[in-house]
C-alpha cells in the first residue's frame, strides 16, 4: 500500500499558531488535530490513538460546517476532508471505514467549489491522494470478487491519478479485459509499458489483444519488444514463434528458433517445432534429426513421435518415386523406422486415428494383412 499523504510538521504548527482565529473556535479545534494527528503519526501511536484524534477534529469540523459564517470558508471542508479520508484508510471497520470514504469526496467537492484562491490547495491535495489510496483498496476488492466493472471505474481512476504506477495500470488493464472492453485494456497496458515495466505477462496481454483485432504486426511487434525486455524467456518466444506460424512466417520461424537452441538447448517443443517447418520444407532428414533431439529429452513425446514417424514414410515415399520399387534397402530401413516410431507413439495414445492409420498403410505395404485388420478394427470403435 501506498504511504498515507502527511504534511510537513513545521508548516502544521505554523498554521495553527495564527491568531486570526481563536482558540476556542470549533475550526481552530479541528486544525489543531491535523497538528496531533502529525505528532502521533510521528511517535507510531496506534490506530486507536489516531482515530481518537481523529474523531475529535471530524467532530469540530462538522460543527463548523453547521455554523453561518465557518460554512462558507473552505478551510472548513478542506479539514473535514483531510480527516475524513485518513479515517477511511486506517479504520479497519469496513463500514465506517467506507463510511467517511464518501464524507471525505462530499467534503473534497465542497472544499473545491468554495477555495478560490486555492489557499487550501495542500490539505485538499492530500484528501485527494488519501481518496484514491481508497479506491485503489476497493477497485483490488471488487476484482478479487470478480466485480470487474466497479474494479475498472475504480482503479481506472487510480491509475490516471498515478499515472506511472505500472502496477495499478496493469491491473486496470485486466478489469477492462475483464469486462470485454479491449481497447481500454490496451491503452492501460501500453501505459504500463511506456513506463518501463518488464514483466513478460503483459506483452502477452498486448500481443493477444493486437490478435484478437487481426492486428497481427502490431502483435508479432509487442512480442519482439517483451523478448528485448526478456531475453528468451521461455513464454514469449513460445508465443512468438506460434504468432510467425499463425502468419506464415516460417523462414523468420526458423532463424528465431535456431537461435534459441543456441541457448535453450532442452526445451522439447523447440526442436519439435523445428523439425515440424522442416518436415513441411521437405527437409525430412533433418527434421528427424529435431525430432530424435526432442525424444532424447522426452521419449513419450508423442507428438514428436508421431512426426517421426511420418517424417520416416515421407522419405520411403522419396524413395519409390526415385527408384519405382518398394523393395529397395532404402525403402525397406525407412518403413521399419516409421513402423517403430508410431508404434511408440500409437502405445502412448491409442485413441489417435492418425497414428493408427498410418500404421495401417504401413502394414498393408509389408502385407501384413493380420495386423491391418486388427487396426481397422480399433478404428470402427472410435
Amino acid at each position: 500500500m501506498r504511504k498515507i499523504y502527511l504534511f510537513n510538521a513545521a508548516f502544521l504548527f505554523l498554521w495553527t499558531a495564527n491568531p486570526a482565529f481563536s482558540q476556542k473556535s470549533q475550526l481552530q479545534i479541528a486544525r489543531n488535530s491535523v497538528g496531533k494527528l502529525q505528532i502521533a503519526i510521528g511517535n507510531k501511536e496506534d490506530e486507536k490513538k489516531q482515530l481518537s484524534i481523529l474523531g475529535e477534529g471530524i467532530k469540530a469540523a462538522e460543527s463548523a460546517q453547521n455554523d453561518k459564517k465557518t460554512k462558507k470558508w473552505p478551510e472548513t471542508w478542506a479539514i473535514k476532508a483531510y480527516l475524513s479520508s485518513y479515517v477511511s484508510i486506517i479504520d479497519s471497520d469496513v463500514s465506517n471505514s467506507d463510511r467517511y470514504y464518501n464524507l471525505a469526496i462530499e467534503a473534497i467537492d465542497s472544499a473545491k467549489r468554495l477555495d478560490k484562491f486555492q489557499a487550501n490547495s495542500r490539505l485538499i491535495s492530500a484528501s485527494v491522494y488519501n481518496v484514491n489510496i481508497k479506491k485503489q483498496e476497493k477497485g483490488n476488492t471488487a476484482y478479487a470478487n470478480n466485480d470487474f466493472l466497479a474494479a475498472y471505474e475504480l482503479l481506472r481512476e487510480v491509475s490516471d491519478f498515478f499515472p506511472t504506477d505500472t502496477t495499478l495500470a496493469i491491473n486496470t488493464g485486466l478489469a477492462a479485459q475483464n469486462i470485454q472492453s479491449f481497447d481500454k485494456a490496451l491503452a492501460y497496458f501500453k501505459r504500463a509499458k511506456d513506463n518501463g515495466i518488464k514483466n513478460p505477462v503483459l506483452f502477452q496481454k498486448l500481443s493477444g489483444i493486437y490478435s484478437s483485432k487481426f492486428e497481427n504486426e502490431l502483435a508479432i511487434k509487442s512480442l519482439e519488444d517483451g523478448m528485448k525486455a526478456n531475453p528468451y524467456n521461455v513464454y514469449l518466444t513460445n508465443d512468438y514463434i506460434n504468432l510467425l506460424l499463425d502468419s506464415e512466417k516460417y523462414t523468420e520461424a526458423i532463424r528465431v528458433i535456431e537461435s534459441t537452441l543456441k541457448v535453450e538447448s532442452n526445451n522439447k517443443l523447440l526442436y519439435f517445432l523445428y523439425g515440424y517447418l522442416q518436415q513441411n520444407n521437405a527437409n525430412n532428414n533433418t527434421a528427424v534429426l529435431a525430432y530424435n533431439r526432442a525424444l532424447s529429452i522426452d521419449e513419450n513425446y508423442f507428438d514428436a513421435l508421431y512426426q517421426l514417424g511420418l517424417a520416416y514414410v515421407n522419405s520411403a515415399n522419396e524413395v519409390l518415386k526415385s527408384r519405382k520399387t518398394e523393395g529397395s534397402p532404402s525403402f525397406t530401413s525407412y518403413i521399419n523406422r516409421a513402423e517403430v516410431a508410431l508404434l511408440q507413439a500409437h502405445e502412448i495414445n491409442q485413441n489417435d486415428k492418425s497414428t493408427v492409420q498410418l500404421l495401417i498403410d504401413i502394414y498393408t505395404r509389408k502385407n501384413r494383412l493380420d495386423k491391418v485388420q486388427d487396426l481397422k478394427s480399433k478404428l470402427e470403435e472410435f
